[in-house]
């Protein structure tokens, strides 16, 4: 089973262009430590009764250990099966994938299975690893289901990723969000300039997961020089564990954030942030 991202349902592709929020679903467990499935499903109907517009579920929220108790398809199961059953709207579905190639496809096929859109691709069990080491794992996933990059701080346990990396990930056709959460002014331009210089920022929506940040990354319009023309690139939305608790006001912030770049779109209110592209100035 492999899913291209062209064979997306169309009102997929069109909210993940637009923006929107994105909770990284938390667990819930009964006070002995196992899946509470009755809060779980609670959950989940809090989110889309809040006006989420999607949910991001085996990712670090809702605690990466869970593979290693046999809850990975169960948790995913309960999200997408509560999702069906309580509402008619498309919810974009995005599942966390980890672990070494063989692990992440065999992930891949779970979320496939019960109907995920898109995987949210972690890279942090491949510390050590070099750039075209990365590219090929990344490559190999991306034949089996849409992608969503993530570039994790590395102070819990992320890579530090060149901009040379992001151009070459973005340059992967079944690549379509990239989720940038480095909490790093530096390294968050260094994916925009990546994807800016691959020539995929119509094909690759950006969301922010810098929860130093939110707002800001929203609302400023990153300028990038390429080929002696300025391309422009925006963050779409939000894809956060910040989100995953009142959902309803981020919604509403997404929103004003949204209104505020359309009726700031030709005003000079809010400044380019990237100007290292840019031609020097000869002086003297």
């Amino acid at each position: 089973m492999a899913l291209h991202r062209e064979e997306l349902p169309g009102d997929v592709l069109a909210q993940l262009r637009q923006g929107i929020v994105i909770p990284a679903h938390p667990l819930a467990l009964t006070e002995n430590r196992e899946l509470d499935e009755r809060r779980q499903r609670a959950l989940t109907r809090y989110y889309l009764d809040a006006g989420a517009g999607g949910l991001a579920v085996g990712v670090h929220a809702t605690q990466f250990e869970i593979r290693d108790v046999g809850l990975y398809e169960p948790v995913l199961r309960l999200a997408a099966e509560t999702a069906a059953a309580w509402t008619d709207r498309t919810m974009v579905k995005i599942a966390g994938l980890v672990g070494p190639t063989s692990q992440a496809l065999a992930e891949a096929d779970v979320a496939l299975g019960l109907g995920y859109h898109a995987g949210l691709l972690s890279l942090a069990a491949h510390k050590g690893a070099g750039e075209d080491e990365l590219i090929a794992h990344c490559q190999a996933v991306s034949q089996r289901i849409p992608l969503i990059g993530f570039y994790l701080q590395p102070a819990v346990g992320g890579i530090v990723l060149s901009a040379e990396f992001w151009r070459r990930f973005a340059a992967i056709d079944n690549v379509v969000a990239i989720k940038v959460a480095p909490f790093n002014r530096y390294r968050t331009l260094d994916v925009i300039r990546g994807v800016v210089a691959a020539e995929a920022e119509d094909r690759i929506s950006l969301y922010t997961g810098n929860d130093d940040h939110i707002f800001l990354d929203l609302l400023t319009p990153f300028t990038v020089r390429r080929g002696g023309e300025d391309v422009v690139v925006r963050f779409r939305g939000g894809l956060l564990g910040h989100w995953s608790v009142w959902v309803k006001p981020a919604v509403e912030y997404l929103a004003r954030a949204h209104a505020a770049v359309a009726k700031l779109a030709n005003q000079s209110i809010i400044r380019n942030l990237i100007t290292d592209l840019r031609p020097s100035t000869p002086t003297g």
